[in-house]
């Protein structure tokens, strides 16, 4: 014990990059073999674990300072050998039958073996050295287009929603399109938006921001005139009650509050919007109304009805959109370890066979009956007779 601790010690010591474990002692040890690769992210350096099984594989993470302690954890009889690999040296430990540690170890001149800032090495829409002005004014970049390490998860974020857009975006040939975007609040994300479509797409936009509270709507045009930002305009008004009489291309509706995503789909659907983009927040409505026979155990807990409904509400949703002719998915938009509320709606018109569309409302139909609820939008697509 005192050997293998002693010849851990000695490979820790250096900046470890990659670390397999392998050769099991018995068949009954559980893991195959065991790999550590040092990652960077926000200038913060830790360990993914990989556990492999003979048909899965388990992810862990720890922190850098836990390396040496989490090796002996692991290979203490239950594995043989142990290959680790830093920017200049290989070391191989070994373990022979009656527990003596040989630790052998080379220069190594595969001084690339791991890529640690994986992520800051990803092709992002919105680069690090763009001046990009609300990025600027968030605190995301500073003065000279460069990342502000603590806001780097805001930066993935806000990629991430720019990569979902321009996913569709690039399916055609775009010259321009009429935006609206519901519930704008005092966010910089249509500002970012707005760049992205006329600085990077080179699309011309006519792009409408809706809130209703009339500060919001004022400082929000100051912004947009400051930055020159001619096709860009924030009006006062109700996602409920908005009238808008020429077409419109695309629907934002970022984290409108329990049915007021479905009056802004309501809203996108009536306009036979092209691309309609929405992440739902507090999704009260069925939860309250949910009442279940045979499947009363999905209602029988507090926690659980209260996220299945959350669930069922973006499911009836998205079927919904299918059943009208879109094409719809349902994505992350961030990480859940950053927030719960990470489903975003992504949808565009289609040629969605009638089988397809019958479906989807079918289904929507029986999820109804079977937990008695009646979702806003659903009512409010039967008043209109478009299902």
């Amino acid at each position: 014990m005192e050997e293998l601790k002693k010849a851990i010690d000695e490979i820790v010591k250096q900046e470890i990059v990659k670390v397999v474990i392998s050769n099991r002692t018995n068949k009954d040890v559980e893991y195959n073999k065991i790999n550590f690769t040092l990652k960077e992210t926000n200038k913060k350096a830790y360990y993914q674990i990989e556990k492999y099984t003979d048909k899965q594989v388990f992810h862990e993470n720890i922190d850098v300072d836990y390396l040496g302690e989490k090796l002996l954890e692991y290979i203490e009889s239950n594995y043989k050998q142990i290959g680790a690999w830093s920017t200049t040296t290989t070391f191989d430990l070994k373990i022979s039958k009656k527990g003596k540690v040989f630790l052998g170890k080379k220069k190594n001149d595969n001084v690339n073996l791991v890529n640690k800032s994986h992520n800051k090495e990803k092709n992002y829409i919105l680069k690090e050295g763009m001046m990009i002005q609300p990025l600027i004014d968030l605190g995301i970049f500073t003065k000279e287009g460069k990342i502000v390490n603590s806001k780097y998860d805001k930066y993935k974020q806000i990629n991430r929603f720019i990569e979902i857009i321009d996913d569709e975006i690039k399916k055609n040939d775009y010259k321009e399109l009429t935006i609206l975007d519901f519930g704008c609040g005092k966010s910089y994300l249509t500002f970012v938006l707005y760049y992205y479509f006329v600085e990077i797409k080179n699309i011309n936009v006519n792009m409408i921001g809706l809130d209703l509270k009339a500060d919001v709507i004022q400082k929000c045009n100051d912004i947009a005139n400051r930055y020159g930002y001619k096709n860009l305009k924030f009006e006062l008004g109700d996602i409920n009650g908005y009238k808008y009489n020429n077409k419109v291309d695309m629907v934002i509706t970022l984290h409108a509050c329990d049915t007021a995503t479905d009056y802004a789909l309501y809203n996108a659907i009536k306009w036979n919007s092209k691309m309609i983009f929405s992440v739902p927040c507090c999704q009260h409505e069925l939860n309250h109304q949910m009442k279940a026979e045979s499947l009363s155990i999905l209602t029988k807990y507090g926690i659980v009805q209260e996220r299945v409904a959350a669930l069922m509400t973006d499911s009836v949703r998205a079927n919904l959109l299918e059943s009208l002719g879109y094409k719809t998915q349902l994505l992350e938009f961030i990480d859940i370890a950053h927030s719960p509320k990470n489903i975003l709606i992504r949808a565009s018109k289609a040629n969605i066979p009638n089988e397809k569309k019958e479906k989807s409302l079918q289904e929507v139909e029986e999820l109804m009956k079977q937990f008695n609820f009646k979702p806003t939008l659903f009512n409010l697509l039967k008043e209109d007779k478009l299902i």
